[in-house]
């Protein structure tokens, strides 16, 4: 007698599997820019044409959204880098089964150094001689914290129309 034996695995390929991982392209945005995109999101999930729905919560998740795979700051939200240098978000990718998978992430805020405005003003003389015409007063000068070009203007006081600031 012939016998013959074979042994095989069977896969049900109707069983869901959970995703495994959540993706985001960057992690970081620049201050001062209401609902700035933080990146893109992307699920890995074992059922390559499995869809997902994605939500965010966490401690910092009511200054964050989620629109069309994308996390970002809330329409109107800007992030400031002086009060808070990082967010800290949890996003949950579920499947059309209803498995999931949860992923943390901190979302860094970059520092936009801004344009401050001038500190000082000096004026080397603030006196003038009686009777003079069209004549040399003073030397201006003034302190930058940005180190910026200033311009100088006359823009107040009564005798404003008397004077003129020339190069």
């Amino acid at each position: 007698s012939v016998g013959f034996s074979s042994s095989f695995t069977i896969s049900d390929s109707s069983s869901n599997n959970a995703p495994t991982a959540i993706n985001l392209s960057n992690s970081s945005i620049t201050e001062n820019s209401y609902g700035a995109i933080v990146g893109t999101l992307s699920v890995t999930d074992p059922d390559t044409d499995d869809a997902h729905t994605l939500t965010v919560s966490g401690s910092d998740a009511d200054q964050f959204e989620i629109a069309n795979n994308k996390l970002k700051l809330r329409s109107g939200v800007t992030a400031d880098y002086e009060t808070q240098s990082s967010y800290s978000v949890t996003v949950t990718a579920t499947d059309s089964g209803g498995l999931s998978k949860s992923q943390d992430f901190t979302i860094g805020v970059t520092d936009d150094v801004e344009n401050k405005a001038p500190t000082d003003i000096t004026l080397d003389s603030t006196t003038v001689a009686e009777n003079a015409v069209a004549s040399h007063i003073a030397n201006i000068s003034g302190v930058d914290p940005d180190s910026d070009d200033l311009t100088y203007s006359v823009t107040g006081g009564t005798d404003a129309s008397s004077f003129a600031i020339v190069d």
